[in-house]
């Protein structure tokens, strides 16, 4: 949709293609970025450049080990917030060059992609408040505040993970939707899980900015080919 729209497209780490004197030209990769693709996808669109999607699958292996999941979504939480940093160092003049439109879907891909991790575990532990509040003096009508807060907590937290399981399944195979099954249901974990991963992001850029956390792939059988 992004590409199609002519909007901001972060790019993703597997099969892109550049034109050489166009990617030596606005400077190349930034070595100290954690997830330079990103950084820079947003850096052409801003000097005038636009991406395209191909629509051809690419494999790849995803992490089985806790330790290497969290790791790697720690490198991509860290590279979002430095990637967000860096273009927000002159606000106005990024308006500027991006236009209106393509500079609040930037705000909506990054700074809300990191808000929302930072904030969800503060999210599900308020509406964990509010159920016990109900629950100790009921939903009276001196509680109402409290029951309208709950209302809206709850569509809020399901509302979002409906969408998210949606936005999955929408670009799955058959295979695919029938290997993940049942397992939706740990979409709440998962969420919690991806919050874990962007608190360590946000210490680790205090700490230790230019870290990189290594994601062995081993490479996906024959059978998984086929």
């Amino acid at each position: 949709m992004l590409s199609l729209t002519g909007l901001p497209l972060p790019l993703g780490g597997t099969s892109n293609h550049f034109r050489t004197m166009e990617l030596r030209k606005i400077g190349g990769w930034d070595p100290y970025n954690m997830t330079e693709d990103a950084d820079l996808g947003l850096r052409l669109y801003r000097l005038g450049y636009r991406s395209r999607v191909i629509f051809k699958p690419t494999l790849e292996e995803a992490p089985t080990a806790r330790s290497v999941w969290l790791g790697q979504r720690t490198r991509w939480f860290k590279g979002w917030l430095q990637t967000w940093l860096v273009l927000m160092r002159k606000p106005g003049q990024l308006r500027g060059e991006m236009g209106w439109p393509a500079f609040i879907v930037f705000q909506i891909l990054i700074a809300g992609l990191l808000l929302s991790a930072l904030s969800h575990p503060f999210i599900v532990g308020f509406l964990a408040y509010l159920t016990w509040l109900m629950l100790d003096d009921g939903t009276h009508a001196e509680g109402w505040l409290t029951f309208w807060l709950f209302t809206c907590d709850i569509v809020n937290i399901f509302g979002s993970y409906a969408v998210f399981i949606s936005l999955g399944r929408s670009r799955m195979t058959v295979r695919e939707k029938r290997a993940v099954g049942w397992r939706w249901i740990f979409v709440p974990v998962y969420w919690l899980a991806m919050s874990l991963a962007a608190w360590k992001a946000l210490l680790e850029l205090q700490t230790n900015p230019f870290s990189w956390n290594k994601t062995p792939h081993v490479p996906v059988s024959d059978h998984a080919q086929s």
